[in-house]
């Protein structure tokens, strides 16, 4: 149990069938207090199980799943937590208010009304009934309701889906300053771009299995191809046939091109394209090295 009390929920050797699919196969996970842990794979990898062990909500066929060292079932182990599921019910006659006030009393000690609209930007939306929002609008509300009791481990699936880009960076900052009061993150998003942004960790889990884990800076170590960006009056499909290149697109002007050995191909593209501009190599990113990583374990 060491290690399940060093980290605030842990799972150890979590196996999980669904009839005859196998949806964990003896996974080891654990989430420190204190950071985002961002939880990637393809769709059926095994995240949403891998959660709902941590949660409670699901029994693990064998191995253990602790939250704060404790059976994750336990009602004070759970009030300790916040979640914002990907597919959530709410009372639909309820305004948004009074479902913050609602939610606001399952805890013996919840944040403050203000401090919940100040995070959740959802004080425009307080006399409003549930029923009645858009889907970003409810993705607003239900954070709001994650936040309510100053919670030590907050479970976000998917939490930005269906949201603008300023309620999409009004929810980054405000998971920042939770995490800076201490709070613990499990993210799951297929935005890789949010990963990136927020992540102090990744786990990249495969056929319920973790095929990679570290920091995002690990993550694109393991991935030996850059990419090189220009504006070139080369066709495409000319450098497609390069030794090395793995794929070319065009957007607009620009090329973009995958390769495992930029410096060849930056040499003949300025061999080969006297009207070559706006060049810059760019190391792979988390969404290339997740491909790489799952392509690997498929």
């Amino acid at each position: 149990m060491g290690d399940a009390v060093e980290n605030v929920a842990q799972l150890s050797a979590a196996v999980k069938r669904y009839g005859s699919t196998l949806a964990l196969a003896g996974v080891d996970l654990g989430v420190r207090r204190g950071e985002i842990l961002a939880l990637l794979g393809p769709n059926g990898a095994g995240k949403t199980t891998a959660i709902s062990l941590l949660l409670g909500l699901l029994r693990a066929d064998s191995g253990e799943a602790c939250l704060f060292g404790m059976d994750p079932a336990l009602r004070v182990a759970r009030q300790r937590t916040g979640v914002m599921l990907q597919n959530t019910s709410l009372p639909d006659t309820l305004r948004v208010g009074e479902l913050i006030d609602l939610f606001r009393s399952y805890y013996a000690r919840p944040r403050t009304v203000a401090d919940i609209i100040a995070l959740s930007g959802v004080g425009d939306l307080l006399d409003r009934r549930y029923a009645q929002l858009s889907g970003g609008q409810q993705r607003r509300t239900q954070f709001a309701l994650a936040i309510c009791g100053c919670a030590e481990l907050l479970f976000l699936d998917e939490p930005t889906t269906g949201l603008d880009i300023e309620a999409r960076e009004t929810m980054w900052r405000a998971i920042r300053r939770l995490v800076d009061e201490g709070c613990a993150v499990v993210l799951t998003t297929h935005y890789l771009e949010e990963a990136e942004a927020l992540a102090d960790r990744v786990v990249m889990i495969a056929k319920g299995r973790i095929v990679a884990a570290g920091s995002v800076s690990d993550m694109r170590a393991r991935v030996a191809s850059r990419r090189v960006r220009c504006v070139s009056t080369l066709a495409p499909d000319a450098i497609a046939g390069w030794p090395d290149v793995r794929s070319v697109a065009r957007d607009g002007e620009r090329m973009d091109i995958v390769t495992d050995k930029a410096e060849a191909v930056v040499l003949r593209l300025l061999q080969e394209d006297a009207a070559l501009k706006e060049l810059e190599v760019v190391r792979a990113g988390l969404a290339d090295a997740f491909v790489e990583i799952t392509r690997e374990a498929a």
